[in-house]
């Protein structure tokens, strides 16, 4: 297909903004790959990581919710973290329905050695570039997140 046709086209896929993303995605996925493999994590747990850096002891529920997965996901990655021993899974003794989520010693004093990733991420990307390219794929997740059915 020429371009002039394929610009035409409404089911070209580089028109496609969800394309755009779920390529960006992948190679994000792969460029981390490497630099995550040295500290033991997959780019998956390496966000919970985050999560559990910002704030230990949650709610599986609301780990999913920062992380806009569900539970079905959620669990899966987490007992395969907690096998690694970077997690604990515990039922919430005020409210068994609820599991919390909180960090082993190792999941905590892994934090000293990925603290380097952001900046080996950063190298030779242009910071004001990438700074407000977060800040309008932040506001695509919102408005996305938006537009999502009520969860129960």
């Amino acid at each position: 297909m020429n371009e002039s046709v394929a610009a035409a086209d409404p089911l070209a896929l580089d028109r496609q903004l969800c394309f755009q993303f779920y390529a960006a995605s992948n190679l994000i996925n792969r460029l981390y790959a490497p630099v995550l493999a040295e500290l033991g994590l997959t780019y998956p747990q390496y966000l919970v990581m985050l999560v559990l850096w910002e704030r230990d002891e949650i709610s599986v529920g609301v780990l999913g919710r920062r992380l806009h997965l569900d539970s079905a996901t959620v669990t899966p990655l987490l007992k395969r973290m907690e096998a690694l021993g970077l997690v604990r899974r515990e039922r919430d003794r005020a409210d068994e329905r609820r599991v919390l989520v909180s960090l082993t010693e190792a999941g905590r004093s892994l934090r000293a050695r990925a603290v380097t990733v952001p900046e080996t991420m950063m190298r030779g990307q242009d910071a004001g570039q990438i700074e407000a390219l977060r800040d309008t794929v932040s506001d695509l997740v919102d408005l996305l997140a938006a537009a999502q059915p009520a969860r129960r």
